[in-house]
């Protein structure tokens, strides 16, 4: 399979940029004016303060087999997906991650199948415009039709903690994936807290969104919480069932806001050199659903890409990929692009 090509994304996060960050002594944004502040003083209960980041083990691993598939993970400062994202929370909270560290649920964080471990990398939730960067520090999703599993707290800060997955672009963030990787090898220091990780830039005069910040985050409805906050379980259609759940944030997130054009599921069966591969395969797929084989150029080779769809839900490719992968196409995956046709890493 092809390696996507480098997105193109990030010239629709110009001019709608909010940003927001969160702390037990917070801070009240007034006006508009631009200007940076520093969060500090972050207190988890139990009264510890300034607790220094998980950084955990730095490790990339060997190619691993799960239920027939196979990944490969690996170093790639290039990587750029559209797909279905998930969150897991609850079930796995307290435990150990991939590279160690403790997982929390109500701090940022993501699982990768493939990405170095830990790696930073911005997910933007194609249904909303909202971005987040995440440290990804765990292996996972297994699920077929998943690209990346968010902790509980970044499926509530984009948008989706309530609705359970959500059509998701992933970029890797090359500096910051380098430092991380350096400081997890013991090449380099932390200069900096948890809390300190992050700053807090006004909104654009332009597009303007009033958030209280001294009082923690704001929920999916739209009412600000306190440091010690309650999150709302999902709902019976979300991935994970669970009652309220009691914590407290300790992160300085900071949200991005971008327009983002209408876009649409498809099932990517596989991706060919030769077009009379492509062809082949679109043949024997022609009564599964509608299809189309597309070019794309990736450093200097055309790839042929057979894809199926549009698909209106998730649960429609889901249904789709596992019909796909019946047929013997096990790298066969979902993947998201611009209703008109063209692809979300370069127009959506």
């Amino acid at each position: 399979m092809p390696k996507p090509r480098k997105s193109a994304f990030a010239h629709l996060r110009a001019k709608c940029r909010i940003t927001l960050a969160v702390a037990a002594f917070g801070v009240l944004l007034a006006g508009c004016a631009e200007t940076q502040l520093a969060v500090h003083g972050v207190k988890r209960l139990g009264g510890q303060s300034q607790q220094p980041a998980q950084i955990g083990n730095y490790k990339i691993g060997n190619p691993y087999e799960i239920a027939g598939q196979w990944y490969y993970p690996a170093v790639d400062y290039e990587y750029t997906e559209t797909g279905i994202a998930s969150w897991y929370g609850p079930k796995f909270h307290g435990k150990k991650t991939a590279n160690g560290e403790i997982f929390d649920q109500y701090e940022v964080s993501a699982a990768h199948r493939t990405l170095p471990l830990p790696s930073i990398v911005r997910v933007t939730n194609l249904e909303n415009g909202k971005s987040i960067k995440v440290r990804v520090n765990d292996r996972g999703p297994f699920a077929h039709g998943r690209i990346i599993d968010m902790s509980r707290r970044a499926a509530q800060l984009l948008g989706f903690e309530r609705k359970g997955t959500a059509k998701v672009l992933v970029e890797v963030v090359e500096a910051e994936s380098r430092q991380i990787a350096a400081i997890a090898q013991g090449k380099a220091a932390p200069q900096v807290t948890s809390a300190e990780q992050s700053t807090v830039t006004a909104a654009p005069r332009d597009v303007v969104e009033t958030v209280r910040l001294d009082d923690g985050p704001i929920t999916d409805a739209g009412e600000p919480t306190t440091s010690s906050i309650k999150l709302t379980p999902p709902s019976s259609s979300a991935s994970v069932q669970s009652s309220p759940l009691e914590g407290v944030v300790e992160e300085a997130a900071v949200v991005e806001v971008a327009p983002v054009a209408s876009s649409s599921i498809y099932v990517q069966a596989g991706a060919f050199s030769i077009y009379d591969n492509a062809l082949n395969l679109r043949n024997r797929l022609y009564d599964l659903a509608p299809s189309k084989i597309e070019s794309i150029d990736v450093k200097g080779t055309t790839f042929y890409r057979v894809r199926l769809g549009p698909l209106e839900t998730v649960p429609e490719a889901d249904i789709l990929l596992e019909r796909v992968i019946a047929t013997g196409q096990n790298g066969a995956k979902v993947v998201v692009e611009c209703a008109d046709g063209g692809s979300a890493t370069s127009v959506c």
